[in-house]
């Protein structure tokens, strides 16, 4: 079986690499950088499965690095280790794209049940997806992350399009909170709750230019993406 490729940017070298044998040892394959430039070139040049990102990081923090991937239309889901717990630090992360939100101190153990399972999502994900999807006027491609209108192309994020694929799955039905968040989120918690509500405005916004489609809240229960039959 083929490992999951996993780059793991850690400034801190006793973490880093306690994090990066533990992961070696549960079956990943793991390149391990101390800083977001390093990473950048990384990205660039190798493919990976996921991206752990520390995000206290001097010179380029997590937060900053992230920002750099979208920017590069880098394909790559991607998490977040951090000592920061407060509600708009983690708010921040999801709204970057990110597939999840870790705090330290780390439970090793529930890093590679959480890894897995994202992983094991994405997988899943891409094996049935074929290369594109009609929304109204646009295209979508769930392999590239890409919503196509015309000659314009948008870049989704890794969560932007795990989510909008799930709508679409489910088009013309309502989609329940609950099952999307752990669907998607892992967990239905008050956070991801707000995260939820992030992504599905976003969602709105890259959709707009075509009126017929529409992103309908259902009050308390949860959302419905409405799309006209052909």
């Amino acid at each position: 079986m083929e490992k999951y490729k996993l780059l793991l940017v850690e400034d801190d070298t006793s973490l880093g690499y306690l994090l990066t044998e533990y992961l070696k040892m549960n079956d990943f394959s793991v390149e391990w950088v101390n800083n977001g430039n390093k990473a950048l070139s990384k990205l660039l040049n190798h493919t990976f499965d996921l991206c752990i990102l520390d995000v206290m990081m001097p010179d380029m923090d997590g937060f900053q690095l992230a920002e750099k991937i979208n920017q590069k239309k880098i394909t790559i889901p991607f998490l977040f280790l951090t000592a920061r717990s407060l509600k708009i630090d983690v708010l921040k992360g999801f709204s970057l794209g990110a597939v999840d939100y870790i705090r330290k101190p780390i439970d090793e153990e529930e890093l590679v049940i959480r890894l897995n399972r994202l992983l094991g999502i994405l997988k899943e994900k891409n094996g049935k997806a074929q290369e594109y999807y009609p929304i109204g006027k646009y295209h979508y491609s769930p392999l590239t992350y890409e919503l196509i209108l015309n000659d314009e192309s948008k870049h989704l994020t890794a969560r932007e399009s795990e989510l909008l694929f799930y709508l679409l799955k489910n088009k013309n039905h309502i989609c329940l909170h609950k099952d999307i968040l752990d669907t998607i989120w892992g967990k239905n918690d008050y956070f991801n709750q707000k995260s939820l509500n992030v992504f599905i405005t976003r969602l709105r916004k890259y959709l707009s230019k075509d009126a017929s489609i529409k992103i309908d809240n259902i009050h308390t229960q949860g959302f419905i993406l409405t799309i006209p039959d052909d």
